[in-house]
């Protein structure tokens, strides 16, 4: 009809009234029944074989509806098209009243007018900061669950992140979608969960849009931070949470295969805490947070295998440049109702930012445990001890430490949350960290080593896995556990090289077959060989429920995956269930009392860390292990200098040539004899901050260093062959510690 008149002020004033009313547009677009199944399908974004008289019939029909009696309120009109506002009963947790093909179609034909467009913006501020209000004072959605279809049409809108809707629309909009309760937002997970990949990228893209837009075009900083809870960033990270649990939720999902919680609990300190001592109760003795939102849903992030879309897009980095991390940690800790906390919402962190704010829980309870021990000093006249200080010989390094730390787990695993200070017997190095980085490097050396057997080394994928045949007993595991702890604890990076599965198993997974992909990738291979085997498996292949694998000195070993597995063949029909239980055999069963005590171990430090809650797997892997991406350009691009030199001299020219020029062997030692680890930190090697310093005048001296401040000691060295010849020797011979 406005097509024909080309008159399209009839259709603007109904969308103007229809878009600018809670009531109305909760009434609108109603189903006369709920989505089946097939119909829920068909939202991931399959309207585009719909053809175009079909769209167009919607569109004007709805407007031809309006337009029949402009003068009755928007409720009554469109309650016509209703099928009744009880439906909701009857609906499915992820089902909503809103017929959404419906929408899309109006959308897709009315969206490509400017003037209508402009219609739809308007209505939405004006819409907002009433549908704010409703949520805030009136609990609305209580009384009428149907009030959640007005997020899911206006959500609908594919203009959303357009320019024009990034001032005050979208702002306002994200305000008000904030204070849904947290049932209303897991009903819109559950609902957005079944949208095709492309939908929900366009939706975090939305969120996204505005986040950045108002982080750049706003001046944040220590006195005006972002983490005021009116505003629009906050508001846009809130809604953005709910897509981030629907892209979860409609990823490949493993919510069986859980590793059983420890059935003692990590024992707690026999000493009373200094809150205790205060007379308050200790805050995190009921486990580390959980996101009320994945509470609610029955999910975690761990369980989900592989997202819609890849967890690296919910990440915005223009606001992790403006976030001042130690302001929002507090936030984090103290749960204060004006400041929220970006550490709540960790998927939109980059692992640099959560690194930082792990760092910063660690260390308050570092000096939290110092303020602990010197009250006792006073109180009890205790000696004073407020580090975790281990006095070891580099000769005996695995005895001495395993020992010591074996005896603080047993009389007050507390102190395992000390500070770390290590002393090497006979020499004159001080702790400020480096000692700490070797201390941790020989002893992942020696506990590795697979002639000690704990573990075993596959030449293939250069991964070790634990030995299911090991003599040690599960003591020294857990001693394994703790040191590992412990590096995150103190913040050093190991040489482990484990596959994602052991990580995976830490946050509480079991291995599956597909672990075994990077595990064990031969079995791997065999075993998918096996499943897509097109002919007869019982008669081609010959295989039974009995398995065999090599211990320690290469004699075979016989188990049964099943009762008297010997005798059952392997069919077409239940191949599945032997690759299953193979999988699980090696991967859990096997090494079932060896990952337990390393488990056990590793949480005797970590367990009241917010680690579990920032971090994903692959994460806790680069945060133990470092990046093994170096890229020097980036380390000279951030290296500072002291003592003369700086970044013109001639010396520091031919000292950064000389670098590049090194292969990446000789680069790694490079690391190691200057930051004492050959690892770069989480975020690159740009992240490290190293100082190079004049140690002097031309001399045969070679160079020295500081690994504790990364500071590397270099005289000012006649010729760029003498540099090279010095360098080369300092960083090939250098092991141990010295005073200068």
């Amino acid at each position: 009809i406005c097509g024909e008149k080309e008159d399209y002020s009839p259709l603007i004033r109904v969308i103007g009234r229809v878009f600018s009313s809670a009531e109305g547009l909760v009434q609108s677009f109603r189903r006369s029944k709920p989505h089946t199944k097939e119909e829920l399908k068909s939202l991931q974004g399959k309207d585009e074989d719909k053809d175009e008289d079909e769209k167009e019939a919607a569109a004007c029909s709805t407007a031809a509806m309006e337009e029949d009696s402009p003068t009755s309120s928007s409720s009554s009109r469109l309650g016509e098209c209703s099928s009744g506002e009880n439906d909701v009963q009857k609906l499915a947790p992820d089902e909503v009243s809103v017929d959404i093909e419906a929408v899309r179609r109006v959308y897709e034909r009315l969206l490509s007018n400017d003037k209508i467009e402009a219609a739809f913006l308007n209505a939405l501020v004006y819409l907002s900061p009433n549908v704010e209000c409703d949520l805030t004072y009136h609990n609305v959605y209580s009384r009428d669950p149907n009030y959640l279809n007005l997020f899911v049409i206006v959500m609908e809108n594919s203009n959303l992140h357009s320019p024009e809707y990034l001032e005050i629309a979208l702002p306002q909009f994200c305000k008000a979608m904030s204070k849904l309760p947290l049932a209303a937002q897991a009903k819109l997970a559950r609902l957005w969960s079944h949208y095709s990949a492309e939908q929900i990228r366009r939706m975090v893209e939305t969120f996204q849009q505005l986040i950045t837009y108002k982080v750049i075009s706003n001046e944040f900083n220590s006195r005006n931070l972002v983490n005021d809870d009116d505003d629009a960033v906050v508001a846009a990270t809130k809604c953005l949470k709910i897509v981030y649990y629907a892209n979860v939720l409609g990823g490949d999902l493993d919510m069986e295969h859980n590793e059983e919680e420890d059935e003692e609990p990590i024992p707690e300190s026999s000493d009373l805490t200094l809150q205790e001592l205060l007379g308050e109760e200790r805050r995190n003795k009921k486990g580390p947070r959980v996101d009320p939102l994945e509470t609610e849903l029955g999910i975690r992030t761990s369980d989900c295998r592989r997202p819609l879309i890849p967890f690296e897009e919910f990440v915005n980095e223009p606001l992790n440049e403006v976030l001042e991390m130690d302001k929002d940690y507090t936030f984090f800790k103290v749960e204060t109702e004006n400041k929220f906390s970006f550490m709540t919402c960790p998927f939109i962190l980059n692992a640099v930012t959560k690194n930082l704010g792990l760092y910063y829980d660690n260390r308050i309870r570092m000096y939290s445990e110092r303020r602990i021990t010197v009250l006792y000093s006073l109180v009890q006249g205790q000696q004073l001890n407020p580090y975790l200080r281990l006095k070891v010989r580099r000769d005996h390094i695995i005895d001495d430490a395993l020992v010591r730390l074996e005896m603080i787990a047993m009389e007050n695993p507390a102190d395992l949350k000390k500070q770390l200070y290590v002393e090497f017997e006979g020499e004159q190095g001080v702790d400020e960290g480096g000692v700490s980085k070797e201390f941790f490097q020989l002893v992942v050396e020696e506990i590795f080593n697979p002639d000690i057997g704990m573990f075993t080394y596959d030449e293939h994928t250069k991964l070790f896995w634990f030995n299911p045949s090991s003599f040690e007993n599960e003591g020294q595991y857990t001693l394994i556990g703790i040191v590992l702890g412990l590096a995150i604890y103190n913040n050093c990076i190991l040489d482990v090289h484990f596959p994602m599965v052991v990580y995976r198993k830490l946050m509480g997974k079991k291995g599956t077959f597909r672990d075994l992909a990077d595990a064990n990738p031969v079995l791997y291979q065999s075993l998918k060989e096996l499943l897509e085997y097109e002919g007869s498996v019982e008669e081609d292949m010959m295989i039974t429920f009995q398995i065999s694998h090599t211990d320690l000195f290469g004699n075979a070993l016989m188990y049964d995956l099943r009762e008297n597995g010997d005798k059952i063949p392997v069919t077409n029909e239940n191949r599945k269930e032997f690759v299953a239980q193979y999988s699980e055999y090696i991967l859990n069963k096997s090494v079932e009392k060896q990952f337990k005590a390393f488990r056990r171990g590793f949480h005797m430090v970590t367990n009241e860390s917010p680690l579990k809650y920032l971090f994903r797997p692959e994460e806790i892997e680069l945060l133990i292990c470092g990046s093994r991406n170096l890229d020097f350009l980036a380390l000279e691009e951030t290296t500072e200098y002291d003592g003369g030199y700086n970044r013109d001299s001639r010396i520091i020219k031919e000292f950064w040539e000389t670098l590049h020029s090194f292969g990446e062997e000789q680069k790694r030692l490079f690391l190691q004899f200057t930051t004492g680890t050959d690892r770069a930190p989480v975020g690159g090697l740009g992240k490290l901050k190293m100082i190079i310093a004049k140690n002097g005048p031309d001399t045969d001296r070679l160079p020295t260093s500081h690994t504790c401040f990364n500071v590397l000691l270099l005289p000012e060295y006649s010729t760029k062959e003498k540099l090279r010849e010095r360098l080369l020797k300092a960083i090939t011979y250098a092991k141990g510690f010295g005073m200068l």
